[in-house]
């Protein structure tokens, strides 16, 4: 056995050095650093790199990252939920703003403005939202996936710092499938009572099952789990492939019996990751933990550019 080597931190340090001093160490920062041995993996070999995004990661800070993750090259496939999306299209106009846990809830609903956690955003964002959004949804009667939906939409946004837009100009196909659970999905209901809007969800699952049958050598990053989670690990369910390499970054634990806590260890046996696949659970808040292991992979494989 290795012995635990002491973790040592001096001025200056890098990201990527800092991360190599944790591979000694145990606990979560073993676990990290194992993460980053993965996902350097995943990117420089012949994988197709699927990037799963829950949580409230857009409105904490996470848009240019998840962006900058496409346009590198880095994910070849994102599913995420209607929330991020919502506030990646907000990001595109406007901004949110750091607010405080404390602060009393009734009167930030009288001032018009809503709170996540300690991230605020305004009322006035979102009838600016709802009235972009009525402009970035198709008037058309032939029906849509929600993948092609979200392709056209992000070609119509102007900021090319957006998830949606760089997805659109790279070709990298975003999944929603519970869109309708956020406010694409209830402005997407109100276009259609005055225009053509036909969306099919269940192509959507066609086209990921093509993608996965396709993905003889797959690998995912998954970030919070939730509806993203299962819909990209439920499709290699009627392939012959399975995920080689997986990585999940969440906060929730496996004893419940929650999704989001649920071990990728439980994701072989249900033939979704392969029995010999290299495989880590990172315990902790992914604004956190996915910053470091972006920053760290970047460093290694692009040898420290940009």
């Amino acid at each position: 056995m290795e012995r635990v080597r002491q973790l040592s931190v001096r001025p200056e340090m890098s990201v990527d050095e800092l991360v190599r001093g944790m591979e000694g160490c145990g606990f979560g920062a073993r676990r990290l650093a194992h993460a980053v041995e993965i996902y350097q993996e995943m990117v420089e070999g012949d994988y197709r790199k699927f990037f799963t995004l829950a949580g409230a990661m857009v409105p904490a800070g996470m848009r240019d990252l998840i962006s900058d993750l496409i346009r590198r090259g880095m994910i070849d496939v994102l599913v995420t939920t209607g929330a991020n999306l919502v506030h990646d299209i907000v990001e595109s106009f406007s901004h949110h703003r750091l607010g405080y846990v404390e602060a009393d809830d009734s009167e930030l609903r009288r001032s018009g403005i809503s709170r996540i956690y300690d991230v605020y955003i305004t009322d006035d964002d979102f009838v600016r939202f709802e009235e972009l959004l009525q402009d970035l949804l198709p008037d058309r009667d032939d029906p849509i996936s929600g993948r092609e939906l979200l392709a056209e939409m992000g070609s119509r946004i102007d900021d090319r710092r957006s998830i949606l837009r760089s997805a659109s100009d790279c070709g990298v196909p975003v999944f929603c499938p519970a869109i309708t659970d956020s406010m694409i999905g209830l402005q997407a209901w109100l276009h259609r009572q005055t225009k053509k809007l036909n969306i099919d969800l269940l192509d959507d699952v066609k086209e990921i099952v093509d993608i996965c049958y396709e993905s003889e050598r797959a690998g995912i990053l998954i970030v919070g789990g939730g509806v993203p989670k299962n819909f990209a690990l439920q499709s290699m369910l009627v392939t012959p492939n399975s995920f080689r390499l997986a990585i999940q970054l969440t906060t929730d634990h496996p004893e419940a019996g929650g999704l989001s806590g649920a071990t990728l260890s439980e994701a072989i046996s249900w033939g979704k990751i392969d029995p010999e696949a290299k495989h880590v659970t990172v315990y902790g808040d992914a604004t956190i933990t996915l910053p470091l292991i972006v920053a760290s992979v970047i460093t290694r494989v692009e040898g420290g550019r940009d």
